[in-house]
This record gives C-alpha cells, structure tokens and sequence, in this order.
C-alpha cells in the first residue's frame, strides 16, 4: 500500500530535474549547431561561388545563386581534368605502396619478439615529427640525382613517406589485440607465417587497414608541399599545385577556381561517407585490450 505514494514522490521528485535540464540540452544543442554552421559555412560559400557565372564571382557574390551556372565546372574540367587525375593516380598508387609495406611491418611488431621494437617505434614517431620542408628539401636533391623530379613514382614515394608511419601505427595497434589462438590454429593446419598473414591476419584487420588506406589516400591527395618542391613542369602537375597556380592566373575567375575546389573534395567527402563506419572501428579497436 505505502509502495504507490512512494514511487509517486519519487516521480515528483525527479520531474523539476528533467525540466531544468531540457534548457541546458537546448542551450548546447544550439551552441552545437552554431559551431557547425560556422565549420561549414567556407564550404557553403565555395559551392556557392562555384555556381555563380563568371562575372558575379569574386568579392560581390551573392549569398545564393539567384541565376545558377556551371560555367565554372566547365572551366575547371577542361583547365584541370588532368590535374585531377594526376591526383588520383598519385594517391591510389601511395595507397598501395603504403599499405604493401605498413601492414606485414605492423604485423612483425605486434606479433613477433623482435628486439629493440620500442626503438623502432620511437624512429617511427620521430619521422612523424620532422617538419616536411625538410624533408622536401632533402629529396629534391636526391631525386634530381635519380631523375625522379616531374615524375608520378616520385611523388608516390614522397607521399608514402608520410602514409606508411602512420599505418604502421594504426594497424600495429589493432594487431595487438588479434587472439594467438587464431593464428596458432592455422600453423597447427600447417599455415606457414606468410599464409598465416594473408589468410587470417589481413582478413580480421579488414577495419584497420581500411582507415590506414582512407588517411594514406587523403594524405597523398592533400599534399601541396611535396607536389610543388618535387614538380617543376606542366607535365605531372597534382590538382593542389595546380589549383594554387589556377587562382593565381584566373584570379578574376572565381567561379572555375572554387568549381575545381569543390570536384577535389568531392573523393574525399565520398570515401569518408562510405567508410566511416569501418574507420570508427579501425580508430578505436586498439583502444581497449
């Protein structure tokens, strides 16, 4: 009988509670949204520009395309179609190469007693660190010795220099967490260590490798240093450098100049979409042993 008037009280009791909080969830809510729109408001205004015709661009631009036109789109494929392969060519090639050499090297360090591993991380975390003009600087020269300047396989490398520590690091750590069992069940089977890797180990990693080739691709689709050190001509030319030359040249052309910025970041705002479920899950299987 006392059990009812004492769940009531306490339902009293909690409900100011509920009502005190909803204006505090509101008050973040909207400060979130206001953030956000901030964030994504340089965004709004490039495809806005894009679509402005050629002589609405540039400083008077309105704030919504009243008379919409892809004459900058049009521009931009015919100034920079090839610049944007280039690009793809040059980040699917630093995806593999990265991947080739990050994933059995972070199985090596995971799974294998190999002495001085904490050394080879501490080398790894060091490259990571040196600024990238330096690294810039010192490969020109090497490869204007090797003839690598102006070249799709040089810009691979350079970019897979930065892509493959930080692989490494990403699937080494997801690699910790794999079961003995499994791979000591397949030798039992008679999996060599080779088989073992590409028959067990790389199919569980499905989640981390996926992230290392999402961040190793948008690290090579990004690079602006690199291209513009290690390219001096028109004839391997990624869509960064020459967007920056674009905008110097056609400056008054704001319209193609943001049309071309909008199809760059049309590869990555696709490949986050799709995988961000496999990255979510590839960042943080690591995380907890």
């Amino acid at each position: 009988m006392n059990a009812l008037p004492t769940r009531a009280a306490a339902t009293i009791i909690r409900r100011p509670r509920l009502r005190q909080s909803r204006p505090a969830g509101l008050v973040h809510t909207m400060l979130g949204v206001a953030i956000l729109a901030v964030l994504l408001f340089p965004l709004y205004w490039m495809l806005d520009t894009s679509l402005q015709p050629h002589q609405a661009g540039g400083v008077k631009t309105p704030w919504f395309p009243i008379h919409p036109s892809v004459h900058g789109y049009a521009q931009a494929i015919h100034d920079q179609g090839h610049h944007l392969l280039t690009s793809l060519v040059i980040a699917l090639g630093c995806v593999g190469f990265s991947l080739l050499i990050a994933a059995p090297a972070a199985y090596a360090l995971a799974q294998f007693n190999v002495r001085g591993v904490g050394v080879v991380l501490l080398a790894i975390l060091i490259s990571q660190m040196i600024p990238g003009i330096v690294v810039a600087n010192a490969l020109y020269r090497f490869y204007s010795d090797l003839g690598l300047l102006n070249s799709i396989p040089g810009l691979i490398l350079a970019d897979s220099a930065l892509a493959i520590p930080f692989a490494i690091l990403i699937l080494r750590a997801f690699m910790l967490t794999l079961p003995r069992s499994i791979m000591e069940a397949a030798r039992v089977d008679g999996a060599g260590p080779l088989r073992v890797f590409v028959s067990v180990v790389l199919p569980v990693s499905r989640n981390a490798i996926i992230t290392a080739a999402l961040f190793s691709f948008l690290f090579a689709w990004g690079d602006f240093l690199f291209a513009l050190t290690l390219t001096t001509g028109d004839s391997v030319r990624p869509v960064t450098v020459g967007l920056y030359l674009y905008v110097g040249t056609y400056v008054t052309d704001w319209s193609a100049a943001m049309a071309t910025a909008v199809m760059a970041s049309v590869p990555a705002i696709v490949l986050l979409v799709i995988a961000q479920k496999y990255v979510a899950a590839g960042t943080t299987a690591g995380a907890v042993k």
